[in-house]
């Protein structure tokens, strides 16, 4: 198997609601299963990208959002064997037990710093002990457990400043031959991806027909009332957003997460699916479309953070569906080039401001982005590289796209949460 085989094999996940309530819910659940008796208190420490992505987030089974709700459904009711999914059996009961705790004040949340880099840490008491989890760097990476005074796991990382010197296997890749191996890698080694399709497409019907969504409604009218037109842009948008926001409100249905996101999976997914269906393509072409959209989404993301100030649904995972988009329309490596450059000079920059319904509208730019930025490469139209923060290759642009991010946006990400501070104390 090729080593960017398996990097996306490893990286693919199910995620239930997005993907932030769920790591809580998760650390949450794990310290709480080794403990028995009456649940006292929960406290939760996060890095600031993981406090804000939560903060007005929409709960799996749950008409609840945020990050205090999110941690008491884990202790109430978190199976942390299903990791990411860890609220899928959430019942009724279990929400006004998880309201009770709420308002008893006995969940308690508080930010460990501004950093993009993810930082959960757990502490839960009950009558008859203590536990504490914490988790570093990717939503499920458990670092440190401890309970009742004894350490059952200890894998701390290395410091910040250490890791960092490795570097990321993806970026040991140039876009040429990120492109290379999505052409060439043997069409059985990369069928697994089939069942990103699977579940993202579930995700998408579920928020077609679920009353409570909007956009989803909206943008099926404006596709002729189809889910397949003859309109590429429109129908991407459809399947994309639809898609994203049943994911954002807290439907019953998991997402295939890339980069330890489901929006990111969603956008870098399923506008490809309604172009190869309109086109008549094969399965093959979409899953080494997808690959390579994968692909170029971790190498930004890579340079950005996992969890930062800016959209890294948009910005990455936008841009790597544009590329494969490209390369469905006929494209080669020189023009993903080019519409990298347009991507890079139109929404890098574009803030998150935490998981919730804004998600669908970034998703919307997003698809319109990519077609346009596409398009035009194309046809040779794109922002030269003397302008802006586009460099002299393709991967140099995707540098400067992450580092807009990582470290460039932390005094962004500080006000985005004052904010959403100020707006919870009102």
């Amino acid at each position: 198997m090729h080593e960017l085989t398996k990097l996306i094999k490893d990286d693919m996940r199910p995620a239930l609601g997005v993907t932030e309530p769920g790591a809580i819910a998760y650390a949450v659940s794990k310290a709480r299963s080794y403990l028995t008796g009456e649940l006292k208190e929960v406290r939760l420490l996060l890095n600031s990208g993981m406090y804000k992505n939560a903060y007005t987030c929409g709960i799996p089974n749950s008409l609840f959002f945020g990050n205090e709700y999110a941690a008491a459904l884990g202790a109430v009711a978190g199976r942390p064997e299903k990791e990411l999914e860890s609220l899928a059996d959430v019942t009724e009961e279990d929400n006004a037990a998880a309201e009770a705790l709420v308002k008893a004040g006995r969940i308690h949340v508080e930010m460990s710093g501004i950093t993009s880099r993810i930082f959960i840490e757990a502490q839960v008491k009950t009558a008859d002990g203590e536990a504490m989890v914490r988790i570093r760097d990717s939503h499920t990476n458990v670092v440190r457990i401890e309970a009742n005074g004894k350490t059952i796991l200890d894998r701390e990382e290395p410091q910040a400043a250490e890791a960092a010197e490795e570097t990321p296997l993806i970026h040991n890749y140039t876009l040429r031959q990120i492109y290379e191996y999505a052409k060439t890698v043997p069409a059985e080694e990369i069928s697994f991806i089939k069942a990103a399709y699977d579940m993202n497409y579930a995700l998408f019907e579920e928020g077609l027909k679920n009353e409570r969504t909007t956009y989803a409604r909206h943008l099926l009218k404006k596709n002729g009332g189809q889910i397949l037109s003859s309109d590429e842009q429109k129908t991407a948008s459809l399947l994309c957003n639809a898609a994203i926001e049943a994911r954002v409100i807290g439907l019953d249905r998991p997402a295939m997460s890339i980069t330890g996101s489901g929006a990111h999976g969603i956008i870098a997914t399923m506008p490809l699916y309604g172009v190869c269906k309109i086109r008549g393509l094969e399965d093959e072409a979409l899953y080494r479309a997808t690959a390579l959209s994968y692909l170029i989404c971790m190498y930004i993301k890579e340079y950005s953070g996992k969890l930062s100030a800016f959209c890294g649904c948009g910005i990455a995972a936008g841009t790597g569906m544009a590329c494969a988009l490209v390369y469905l329309w006929g494209g080669d490596d020189q023009m993903m080039a080019k519409t990298i450059n347009n991507m890079a000079s139109s929404i890098t920059g574009m803030i998150c401001h935490g998981g919730n319904k804004g998600c669908t509208m970034k998703g919307v730019v997003a698809v319109d982005a990519a077609f346009q930025s596409a398009e035009l490469g194309m046809n040779g139209i794109f922002i030269d590289d003397i302008h802006g923060i586009n460099g002299s290759t393709p991967e140099e642009t995707m540098r400067h796209m992450g580092e807009i991010a990582s470290p460039g946006m932390t005094g962004t990400e500080k006000t985005i949460v004052d904010i959403l501070q100020e707006k919870g104390r009102a």
